[in-house]
C-alpha cells in the first residue's frame, strides 16, 4: 500500500479515536452532574436503566478504541492492509468499510462460517 493511502487510513483512525474518547469523557462529566436523589424509585430505576444503556455502549465503543489503536500501530509498523491468517492484501474496499479489520473478505468469511457451526 502507498504512503498517501496509509496516511489517509491513518487520519481516519486518529479522527475516530479522538471522537471517541471525547464521548467518553462527555458520559463521565454528564453522569457525575446528575447525582441526585429521587424521592421517587421509579425515576431512579429509570435513571438508572439509562445509565447502564449508556454505559454498555461505552464499553462497545472502548472495545472499539483498542482496534483503532492497534491499527494505528499497523499502520506505523507496515502490517497494515495485511492479514494476521493468510498474510494476504486486504482489499481496499474491505478497508474503507471497516478500517480496524485484521482479515481479509475471504479469511473473515471462513471465521464467522466455523463460529456459525460450533454454536449449532
Amino acid at each position: 500500500m502507498n504512503a498517501k493511502k496509509l496516511a489517509t487510513y491513518k487520519r481516519q483512525l486518529e479522527t475516530q479515536l479522538e471522537e471517541l474518547l471525547n464521548k467518553a469523557e462527555g458520559t463521565i462529566d454528564g453522569m457525575e452532574s446528575q447525582r441526585s436523589t429521587f424521592p421517587d424509585p421509579a425515576d431512579r430505576a429509570t435513571l438508572e436503566s439509562s445509565r447502564y444503556r449508556e454505559l454498555r455502549i461505552r464499553e462497545r465503543e472502548l472495545n472499539l478504541i483498542f482496534k483503532i489503536r492497534s491499527a494505528i500501530k499497523r499502520v506505523d509498523n507496515g502490517t497494515f492492509g495485511i492479514c494476521e491468517v493468510c498474510g494476504g492484501r486486504i482489499d481496499d474496499k474491505r478497508l474503507r468499510a471497516r478500517p480496524v479489520t485484521t482479515m481479509c473478505i475471504d479469511c473473515k468469511t471462513e471465521q464467522e462460517e466455523m463460529e456459525r457451526r460450533q454454536r449449532k
